[in-house]
């Protein structure tokens, strides 16, 4: 069912700088103020990135988790390398909590990753297999990973990460061994596997216009051509507001709704070189806004996602050094104003 636009391009723009605890029957109450709430009626659904472990321990993330969200995304536990550590013998114990604690808080989940070069486990060697047996292992994890959520897993990241910046493929141990046919037959398998899920291809910096975005748009405009079941794009969305917004991110988002795919932001976060200060912070809260203001202006947008809602687990410290401060809340869970942004902008649209 198409969403209600009833919200003007112009107040839109105007909207710019300013575990899991079950809930009862498994959603959001009617005095709830979370940003699940403010969302509610726009069509897109709101979501974040989780760490099981901080899941697991610390009751105030659960809550704030359960609060905010209407959909979820495993940070590692869907990830080949933790549910298949040994060849043929699985491990699906974090997911499944995952998933069951998901569907008692009436929270869709996105499933990430199935096809990737990064966090494979340490049997895949491509000196130990051929092509065609790597094939068949690939085939083989997404059956087995897709059947075993079948019918649970609202939407998938099938191919992630194909692309470099120049718009060339990847070189992977997929592509090297497989050629570029790997992400087709990837879509094939995994519909055949669940055909009630949304399937995604999935990149980073791919939010404006460039070599990379192009290349992605020509790939799943060809794909489609030939039938094959590519039905989404996601935009990650890491940024840095040290290098600045993009500003055709509208533009670009409109190219892939005019596809007829689905798009959806998948991993937002917008960090800043520390330490933060007021300039930094609304600069931020403008990020954050720009895509969702996208999302919300285009036909097909259906979610947006946060790669972690507090800095307390964020992963940007740990990958770019000095650099941080990269979520909507503060290590004590305090809202920032990217989140009072994002609200906003939810309530307005709604």
């Amino acid at each position: 069912m198409m969403r209600p636009r009833v919200l003007s391009a112009a107040a839109i723009a105007a909207v710019t700088v300013v575990g899991l605890a079950v809930l009862p029957n498994g959603a959001a109450t009617a005095g709830d103020t979370g940003l699940r709430a403010a969302a509610r009626g726009t069509g897109v659904k709101i979501g974040t990135a989780v760490n099981m472990d901080a899941l697991a321990t610390d009751a105030p993330y659960a809550a704030a988790g359960a609060r905010e969200f209407n959909t979820v995304t495993p940070e590692n536990v869907m990830k080949w390398e933790v549910v298949e550590p040994t060849q043929g013998h699985y491990d699906w114990t974090q997911a499944d909590k995952l998933v069951d604690v998901a569907r008692r808080n009436g929270q869709a989940v996105r499933g990430h990753t199935l096809v990737w070069h990064s966090q494979l486990p340490s049997w895949i060697n491509e000196t130990d297999f051929t092509p065609a047996q790597l094939r068949d292992l690939l085939r083989r994890h997404i059956f087995a990973e897709m059947g075993h959520f079948k019918g649970r897993i609202w939407a998938w990241d099938v191919v992630n990460e194909a692309f470099n910046e120049d718009g060339t493929l990847r070189d992977t141990i997929w592509l090297r061994n497989l050629g570029p046919g790997y992400i087709a037959d990837a879509f094939r398998w995994a519909h055949q596997a669940d055909p009630s899920a949304i399937l995604f291809l999935n990149d980073y910096n791919v939010e404006w216009i460039g070599p990379k975005s192009t290349a992605e748009y020509n790939l799943i405009k060809d794909l489609r051509r030939q039938g094959v079941p590519v039905q989404g794009f996601g935009m990650q969305g890491h940024l840095g507001i040290q290098y600045g917004l993009p500003g055709d991110v509208l533009e670009n988002v409109r190219r892939f709704d005019a596809l007829g795919v689905k798009t959806a932001f998948t991993e937002v976060d917008i960090r800043m070189i520390l330490p933060d200060d007021q300039i930094k912070t609304q600069a931020q809260a403008e990020g954050f806004g720009l895509l969702l203001r996208a999302c919300l202006l285009v036909r097909h947008c259906i979610s947006y996602t946060v790669w972690g809602f507090t800095d307390k687990y964020s992963w940007v410290p740990g990958v770019f050094s000095g650099e941080g401060s990269a979520t909507p809340m503060t290590e004590d869970y305090q809202k920032k104003p990217a989140y009072d942004t994002l609200k906003e902008t939810f309530q307005l649209a709604s």
